[in-house]
Order: C-alpha cells, then sequence, then structure tokens
C-alpha cells in the first residue's frame, strides 16, 4: 500500500527515514512535513518498510509548477517487482493533482535500473541533451 504522507502519517514517514537512512529524527521529519513544497510517499506492507519517493512540489514565477524527486527507494527484498514504479507514478499523480506539469530528478549516467524505470514512464533527457549537475556546499550562518 503506498501512502502520501501527510501531518496524521509522520509514524510511517518516520519508519522510512528509519528504514533508510538509519536516522531517528523525528524533529526532522516534522520540519520536513510542514514545508509546504515537501512531498514524500511510503509503500508499505504488513511486513514492514518497501519503499520511498520524496521531493517537493515548486512553484515558478511563471505560474506554472513542477515535481522535484530527490529520492527514490526501495527496500532490496522488493526490487524488480513494481514498487519503484507505483511509488514514481503516485508521486506524478499527487503532483499532477496539485497543478504540476513536469517533473524532473537526476541519476547517475550509469544507473541502468533507475534510467530504464524513468524511460519506461516517459522520461527522456533534458532537450538540451545530457545536463551536468552542480553541488554547492552552502554555510548555514
Amino acid at each position: 500500500m503506498i501512502t502520501q504522507i501527510s501531518r496524521d502519517d509522520l509514524s510511517l514517514l518516520e519508519r522510512a527515514v528509519r528504514h533508510f537512512r538509519g536516522a531517528e529524527e523525528a524533529d526532522l521529519v516534522r520540519a520536513f512535513a510542514d514545508t509546504p513544497s515537501a512531498l514524500a510517499l511510503v509503500a508499505a506492507d504488513e511486513a514492514g518498510i518497501l519503499g520511498w519517493c520524496w521531493g517537493h512540489h515548486l512553484a515558478r514565477p511563471d505560474s506554472a509548477s513542477m515535481l522535484y524527486v530527490h529520492q527514490l527507494e526501495v527496500a532490496e527484498s522488493h526490487q524488480r517487482r513494481g514498487v519503484g514504479r507505483d511509488l514514481l507514478r503516485a508521486f506524478m499523480e499527487a503532483g499532477a493533482k496539485a497543478g504540476a506539469t513536469t517533473m524532473f530528478l537526476a541519476t547517475g549516467e550509469a544507473n541502468v535500473a533507475a534510467r530504464s524505470l524513468y524511460e519506461s514512464l516517459g522520461g527522456g533527457l533534458a532537450t538540451q541533451g545530457p545536463t551536468v549537475n552542480y553541488w554547492f556546499l552552502l554555510d548555514p550562518r
């Protein structure tokens, strides 16, 4: 079952964070959930956490909006069973209902499984060709 996280589902999100990140930061989970742009979904069954997908619904100054997927992870024991596909579809549906018209994400060039999934769901390389990502470390003073 896939759950779109709301304030009522924070314990499920906390379980997913512990499962995939090993973190026990309940305050950080609450802060994320309280961020208006935050979007998170968790796949779970009676046995436990199967996967999660999280990112943001981003408003743009031209009145359009877009989705950003920061993380999609599936428990190793449930990979290649459609969990990632279901999570990504649910993420896209939630974003579309909220008004998003596009979605973007980044993955490693060598991550063939992820790239195959994204392409099977209609994703393609950016229209300007292969992209280059830059990361900046910020000083939170």
